[in-house]
């Protein structure tokens, strides 16, 4: 949950094409035969306690999510975050996450820094394990008192025993600032898409229970994986709903099926090892380096200009 107070600056992104369905709500799930027909690719409107359970066992590669963090936070404009005044829904939700996750494979949750003792007691109770942390550095403080507030945080949890990624990412990782427009601790894309290259294969599906405005759909799609989103509040829905089909129409022509192997070379050492990102310097496609193969495989997203 990021805490920003900055003006607004708003979030501007290019899409993927296949087709969105936002409308998808519990009582669609229940009356189509598969769950995954309806949620895949699609954000539901309803709680994730009741909508996780209708899921089947090991449907999800990974998990990225942004839950409350217990700190009844409240923005300049007096937005709050569903639950986030107790923890009763902790275990019933990471326990139902587990459950969905398929078996080795991650979970990357944030958290609240000062709930940390409750998140990892949770977790653990749960079954998951520990494995990684991650810490996104502000240039600005968020908030001021006993120290200034500069980062976000998040644990890399295990179900299992997941292979070792290609290319691992660094634990201390750059934040950019949102402006918040959406939600009241809308996430940055470009610090998810730093972690669901290296924990997740192309095609892959994302699940985020807690979506908020949405970016992890957004960075999923870009990183050339399927999704799954929830939330519960029906504002962040809308806006989620909206921002979804917004990145779908500003980049028509860019599908799954434009993913190709081009080739495939010996990885070399980790000190070596580095994503390539577009940029305005940087020709009309992305690479994505982090499949992990026992040789490593380069897959180019072509026709998109910018990520």
């Amino acid at each position: 949950m990021n805490t920003d107070p900055k003006p607004d600056n708003p979030f501007r992104a290019p899409s993927h094409p296949e087709q969105l369905s936002t409308d998808t709500n519990p009582q669609q799930i229940h009356e189509h035969g598969n769950p995954l027909d309806t949620m895949v690719n699609q954000i539901t409107h309803g709680d994730c306690l009741q909508v996780l359970r209708q899921l089947p066992d090991d449907c999800a590669d990974l998990v990225l999510t942004d839950p409350p963090y217990l700190v009844r936070y409240q923005d300049t404009s007096g937005r709050r975050i569903a639950n986030d005044d107790n923890s009763r829904w902790m275990y019933p939700a990471f326990s139902e996450l587990y459950r969905v996750l398929k078996p080795n494979r991650f979970c990357i949750s944030f958290y609240g820094w000062s709930k940390a003792d409750r998140f990892l007691s949770a977790w653990r109770e749960c079954g998951f394990r520990p494995v990684g942390h991650f810490v996104w550095v502000k240039r600005y403080a968020s908030s001021v008192r006993l120290v200034q507030m500069k980062h976000e945080q998040a644990y890399l949890l295990a179900k299992g025993n997941p292979p070792l990624p290609a290319c691992p990412p660094a634990d201390v990782l750059p934040w950019k600032y949102t402006g918040n427009r959406l939600h009241p601790t809308q996430k940055p894309v470009e610090s998810l898409t730093p972690l669901i290259g290296p924990f997740s294969q192309p095609r892959d599906i994302v699940l985020d229970p807690f979506s908020g405005s949405g970016t992890t759909g957004i960075a999923a799609r870009q990183m050339g994986r399927r999704f799954m989103l929830i939330e519960k509040d029906a504002e962040y829905y809308r806006a989620a709903a909206e921002r979804l089909r917004n990145f779908q129409a500003q980049c028509p022509n860019v599908c799954l099926s434009d993913c190709r192997i081009i080739r495939q070379i010996t990885p070399p050492p980790l000190s070596r090892r580095r994503a390539y990102l577009p940029g305005p310097t940087r020709p009309p496609y992305w690479i994505d380096p982090y499949i992990n193969l026992p040789r490593l495989e380069f897959v180019i997203l072509s026709n998109c200009s910018t990520l």
